[in-house]
């Protein structure tokens, strides 16, 4: 019996274990589902520009808007692309267009048929290969495209059907809130 009073015992510390095995089974499980293939939910990849719109012309050549929807197009990436293997799909506004290019390459763009694409040339559509830094032109049917139109080219390969190339014309402001999540947020960033 000692002369001191006695101190209060709150439940703090039964609080305590109770929190820490909590944390540790909802831990353990987590661990668990990801060794069993569930995946947690990423950012989607994203995709590269490798093939960038340069420009979109709106005007004719006497400079009077008519909406010509000429679109200019550039390999900017680092290696050659066999153009046969190479079809394109475009996007205005968010709604994807029925003018689908089946192939990349001029000699077997011409016998397919045209919807909505008047005529496809340049060097990137000459011989098999589109090299880096040569262009390929696409002309669209007069008023596909207006000046105030969000336009999206999809490029794809048609051996494997996956995306190689998304490119926004114009540019997408490279500060935006998905920015922030991909360059912060990122579980792959990190």
């Amino acid at each position: 019996m000692s002369p001191l009073p006695e101190t209060d015992h709150a439940g703090s510390p039964i609080i305590g274990i109770v929190a820490m095995m909590s944390i540790t089974i909802i831990l353990a499980a987590l661990v668990l589902l990801l060794c069993l293939g569930f995946h947690i939910l990423q950012a989607e990849a994203q995709v590269p520009a490798i093939f960038v719109m340069e420009r979109i012309v709106h005007v004719n050549p006497y400079g009077i808007l008519d909406y010509d929807s000429y679109v200019v197009i550039r390999n900017a990436g680092k290696k050659p692309y066999d153009n046969r293997n190479l079809n394109a799909k475009v996007y205005r506004n968010g709604i994807h267009l029925t003018c689908d290019i089946p192939s990349m390459n001029g000699n077997t763009y011409l016998p397919t048929h045209h919807f909505g694409v008047q005529k496809l040339g340049g060097l990137g559509s000459q011989g098999t290969m589109w090299y880096p830094g040569a262009t390929l032109f696409i002309d669209y049917a007069k008023g596909t495209f207006h000046p105030e139109d969000t336009i999206v080219f999809e490029v794809y390969d048609t051996t494997t059907g996956q995306i190689l190339s998304r490119d926004t014309y114009p540019p997408e402001k490279k500060y935006t809130v998905k920015w922030f999540y991909n360059y912060f947020l990122n579980p792959q960033a990190v």
